[in-house]
């Protein structure tokens, strides 16, 4: 079987985990090709992604020319007048929304790039379209869906989709897919707010996966002091300057604490604005980004992830670190606490409440250490059951198949 995934920028950093899915796919003998609107070959330094790089095909990169040539291709195909008028009818429900949503004109650029995926797919003989993020890709593969002829999916994580979901038309994107995929039940709670009735039966959960091999001995606690690790992009959905804030109380009353942040991004500047006004500088390194190795290194030489944020999906690195068996202490938001169990495998804490969050800290700082390990172990035993990659990519092949069955069948 041939699909073809669909993501607006990849790889990235932040992206392994469509790599690793993509990846556990191809170990079950699918034949997958690579299609990113843009990529940003600059940003990646590990070589797994940049050997995805080498994989992947770079839509805009083809040119105005190419591209054009496909839109005529697109013209005579009888779907074409379905994809225009979807492009229109999305566009129009994007206008005036969040930035970068949508917009008739952004929609017809979308048209021209799901006229060379549909192109593309056809010559390839790709038999089904699954888009990551309910952002454009999903809008691509749904306007190639009539120009092709091909069934498509799509995986929403969140949380932006769930900030803009009319904007993004996400109800017209589920509407006209095979099937919808959602990395954790309360994700499909959101899909199901935002979608018809009648289409709640084609949305599915399967979750993100971590790769059990990667983790195959974890490394014992660090045998002094306490030491916090978070990892994520420096923006204003992730709560880092929350956590300077309740760092600095914690520390206080827990001196051996310290706290690496793993990392980059536009809140770089007020985060260490925020550290400096705390005198902080020595009790907190900004590591910048690490490739996965040194990610990995990074939670080995921690007894604990701490996870401050205000909106997320159900964060990779929360599997990892409970792979790598450390508690986690996390936000109760999302997905989260269907993984991270209060007081087992880490710490619960109300998003936005910096005393919460202290106290938090404080409670790890005070456990024993036999006790982290403990809770570590469960953790770990609770991910693998739960994030395999491979069970996760066996769930969505069997969908895939499904689907393309069902389209051989029908008249």
């Amino acid at each position: 079987m041939h699909v073809a995934y669909i993501v607006n920028t990849y790889p990235r950093p932040s992206h392994s985990f469509i790599r690793r899915e993509i990846r556990a796919l191809e170990r079950r003998g699918l034949t997958v090709s690579r299609f990113a609107m843009r990529g940003d070959r600059a940003a990646l330094a590990d070589p797994e992604d940049l050997q995805e790089f080498a994989q992947t095909e770079q839509v805009l990169a083809q040119g105005a020319f190419k591209l054009g040539l496909s839109l005529i291709w697109a013209i005579a195909r009888p779907g074409f007048l379905r994809a225009l008028r979807l492009a229109f009818k999305c566009g129009w429900l994007g206008r005036g929304g969040v930035p970068g949503t949508g917009g008739v004109v952004r929609h017809l650029i979308y048209l021209a790039e799901a006229a060379h995926v549909a192109r593309r797919c056809k010559a390839l003989g790709v038999q089904h379209l699954h888009a990551h993020f309910g952002t454009n890709a999903a809008a691509v593969a749904m306007l190639a869906h009539p120009l092709s002829g091909l069934p498509y999916s799509f995986t929403v994580h969140g949380p932006e989709e769930f900030d803009a979901p009319r904007a993004l038309a996400l109800n017209e994107k589920i509407r006209h897919a095979a099937f919808c995929v959602a990395i954790s039940q309360f994700g499909r709670s959101q899909l199901m707010r935002w979608s018809d009735f009648a289409d709640w039966p084609r949305l599915r959960v399967v979750h993100c996966g971590i790769e059990p091999e990667r983790f195959a001995t974890p490394v014992a606690l660090p045998p002094k002091g306490r030491r916090l690790v978070t990892i994520g992009r420096f923006s204003e959905q992730k709560g880092h300057l929350l956590l300077v804030e309740a760092f600095s109380q914690a520390v206080r009353a827990a001196p051996d604490l310290h706290l690496t942040f793993v990392g980059d991004g536009e809140l770089r500047p007020a985060l260490e604005r925020a550290i400096r006004q705390h005198g902080l500088e020595g009790a907190i390194t900004l590591a910048g980004w690490l490739d996965e190795q040194g990610v990995r290194r990074a939670l080995a030489e921690a007894h604990a992830l701490v996870l401050p944020s205000f909106a997320e999906g159900l964060p990779m690195v929360v599997m990892e670190a409970m792979a790598a068996a450390r508690p986690v202490l996390a936000t109760s938001i999302a997905g989260v606490p269907e993984l991270v169990v209060h007081r087992e495998t880490g710490w619960l804490v109300p998003a936005g409440d910096p005393k919460a969050l202290s106290d938090a800290m404080e409670s790890f700082a005070r456990t024993p250490l036999e006790t982290l390990a403990e809770m570590g172990d469960r953790g770990r035993h609770r991910v693998m059951e739960r994030h395999d990659v491979n069970r996760s990519a066996a769930i969505l092949m069997t969908c895939f198949e499904g689907f393309v069955s069902k389209e051989k069948s029908a008249p």
